[in-house]
């Protein structure tokens, strides 16, 4: 596929995916949501062990393009969440490799929930995060409703989700939202450290954490204690694993390969 909507080059091992329709605040049309599923769904071939999502401009995301949305009727909210936002967020949760959302500007609506569906998400202090639904009408969707009462409990969501206040990254590190909100003039060198940390680090490690951490959510704690047991024994039949013992014990930096 051809991107017209995103940027997306792979170099040191690590991919980046940069939202590109910056006169929009990066607002989400049908084709930006093709080209994410596509780029997402094929990171592996191109052998990146990380992936970065973040936006051109000002903005990360403003969250569905309505320009031209007049006829409100004709519009088939259920039909594009199923067909386009559905496919695209299972790309980026599923993603076999360690996910980054760097959140550079607001992130509104469905671009909140977008960066939400990354394992990791790092702001940068001038963002903010935003469940604008209410304020015309409509409710959190793109799995909003499933992430924010997981991260920061069922107050703050209902919160979120009613008022549509703006959640600033501090807020939303603080309170569990998020991973962390770092200083503008810091943002560009902490996502890139972040970035080469998971690219350089046991990648088949980190698919097996973000499996077992999921699956916490509906096993119970006989289930998840099997499960624990059953990936730590992948994981220490691994490569890497070996590599990591070894490296521990002559006391040098592992180089793990992912496998």
């Amino acid at each position: 596929m051809i991107y017209k909507t995103i940027e997306f080059a792979v170099a040191d091992n690590i991919a980046r995916l940069t939202l590109n329709r910056p006169d929009v605040l990066n607002g989400l049309n049908a084709q930006m949501r093709a080209e994410i599923t596509d780029a997402v769904r094929g990171v592996t071939e191109t052998g990146a062990r990380v992936l970065v999502i973040t936006g051109n401009g000002r903005g990360f995301c403003s969250g569905q393009d309505l320009g031209g949305a007049n006829n409100v009727a004709q519009i088939d909210l259920e039909g594009t969440l199923r067909d386009e936002y559905e496919p695209m967020l299972r790309a980026i949760i599923h993603c076999p490799i360690p996910t980054i959302a760097a959140v550079n500007g607001p992130a509104a609506g469905a671009g909140a929930n977008l960066a939400l569906a990354a394992d990791v998400v790092i702001a940068s202090e001038g963002a903010f995060f935003m469940q604008a639904f209410s304020l015309i009408g409509l409710i959190p969707d793109a799995a909003g409703t499933y992430f924010m009462p997981r991260n920061m409990g069922l107050a703050k969501a209902m919160g979120a989700a009613l008022f549509a206040d703006k959640i600033s990254a501090r807020q939303a590190a603080d309170w569990g939202l998020i991973w962390e909100s770092v200083p503008e003039a810091e943002f560009e060198a902490i996502i890139d450290a972040r970035a080469k940390t998971l690219a350089n680090g046991p990648t088949a490690a980190y698919a097996k954490i973000k499996r077992v951490l999921r699956a916490s959510f509906e096993n119970d704690l006989d289930a998840q204690l099997t499960l624990e047991a059953t990936v730590q024994g992948e994981a220490g039949k691994t490569r890497d694993f070996a590599e990591g013992v070894l490296a521990f014990n002559e006391k040098r930096k592992p180089q793990y390969e992912g496998r």
